[in-house]
């Protein structure tokens, strides 16, 4: 007779487990975050665990810089570094799910964050070696990156080396890294930048709200992402050297009302990374419940799901509506994230931008667009425009 743990387990509809990742460059906030959200989860009703940074565990460990010294030894340790890292999160994630309760895992860092130390194509080849690759390790892997940005950058007077016993870098050097980590981790779908423009206290509450969109806790985030109508296909040739983009393939499917509930919503949604020859490098599959609350803010559930789910569920798709099909470049520009979408079914050319801002009032967010892009204007929250421009209305029949 099975245990209660072993049915969880094996259980195909048990309650959610959200896995989130918390990086940036040094001094950014991340070891407090990290506290601060697992008190914050925990007293709603969530399982909450941390998992540790694997190259910290080694290095407090015994393991020392002299360790570089040897030849080849950088690729080894990177390797090790990655495969810990897996191992430790596979292992939370595990307990997790074996509890039978709603959790979330709280990483000091992901997979991605070692690619900062090695060049492009050593790590390229190091996951192929490792039988795997870009797509399974940064966006099949995590529901959320948050990105806390150093305080070298916006918040200088409080950069300090006194805090953190492995902590060497300049102001200049941790921006740099800041950098790199920012570019590692450009792709993922659900990629959000906590900078320092306001207090410490204002940082921390911007990640809390941001954080309790995605698990469906309340928040005091009213509006997310300002969205831009393009007079033409971006060309990226007019893309600054500097600024590092991806590209995916993405196909949204709007499932069957289950009840006569018009407040909400559902789509599964599969998200094909493309390489710079036009390769396809693999797909992350995605499930959204959407749902309206009284004050009429938009609240979406997402979790990561299988191929074999994606296909399954794709058999209760709503046969009013169009499947959506898009083409989707994704990229930084002065410390905010952006998204082109551009429609190649229904209304093939349409062209959003779609900027992640915050606001927590009623003003609209400010958005310092990028100059290589020609924008028409800016959207409104209207009817006019939902109906015109917002996927969910135009994938009406």
């Amino acid at each position: 007779m099975s245990t209660e743990a072993e049915r969880n387990l094996n259980a195909t509809d048990g309650p959610p487990i959200f896995r989130f990742v918390f990086t940036g460059g040094p001094c950014g906030g991340k070891t407090t975050a990290l506290a601060r959200v697992f008190s914050y989860l925990r007293e709603r009703g969530f399982e909450c665990i941390t998992c540790p940074e694997a190259y910290t565990t080694l290095s407090s460990n015994g393991m020392n810089v002299d360790f570089f010294s040897t030849q080849g030894m950088p690729k080894v340790i990177q390797r090790t570094v990655l495969e810990v890292q897996m191992a430790l999160e596979d292992g939370i994630h595990r307990v997790l799910k074996a509890r039978g309760k709603p959790g979330v895992m709280l990483c000091d860092r992901g997979t991605m964050d070692g690619s900062v130390y090695m060049p492009q194509k050593e790590f390229s080849d190091l996951l192929s070696e490792m039988d795997t690759h870009i797509v399974q390790i940064r966006d099949n892997r995590y529901d959320a990156i948050f990105h806390l940005i150093t305080a070298a950058d916006g918040a200088e007077p409080f950069y300090t080396l006194e805090n953190n016993k492995v902590r060497t870098e300049t102001k200049e050097e941790a921006r740099e890294v800041d950098q790199k980590t920012q570019n590692a981790w450009v792709g993922h779908p659900h990629f959000y930048f906590i900078d320092n423009s306001t207090d410490f206290e204002g940082k921390m509450s911007r990640l809390v709200d941001t954080l309790s969109k995605i698990v469906g806790l309340p928040s005091n985030l009213k509006r997310r992402s300002a969205k831009f109508l393009l007079k033409s296909k971006p060309d990226l040739s007019k893309f600054p050297p500097e600024i590092a983009y991806k590209e995916f393939e993405v196909e949204k499917i709007y499932l069957k009302h289950i009840h006569d509930d018009k407040s909400s919503y559902s789509f599964i949604r599969r998200r094909t990374n493309i390489d710079p020859d036009g390769r396809r490098l693999g797909s992350v599959y995605q499930s959204t419940l959407a749902q309206w609350t009284e004050d009429g803010e938009l609240i979406e559930q997402k979790r990561i799901i299988s191929e074999r789910e994606y296909m399954s569920t794709s058999a209760t798709r709503d046969t009013s509506r169009h499947v959506v099909q898009q083409r989707r470049i994704s990229f930084l520009y002065n410390k905010q994230s952006f998204v082109v979408h551009i429609f190649q079914s229904p209304k093939e050319g349409l062209c959003i931008l779609h900027a992640q801002v915050e606001a927590s009032g009623k003003a609209e967010p400010e958005v310092d667009l990028p100059p290589f892009l020609e924008v028409d204007r800016r959207l409104q929250d209207t009817d006019e425009d939902k109906d015109m421009f917002g996927a969910y209305h135009l994938s009406k029949k």
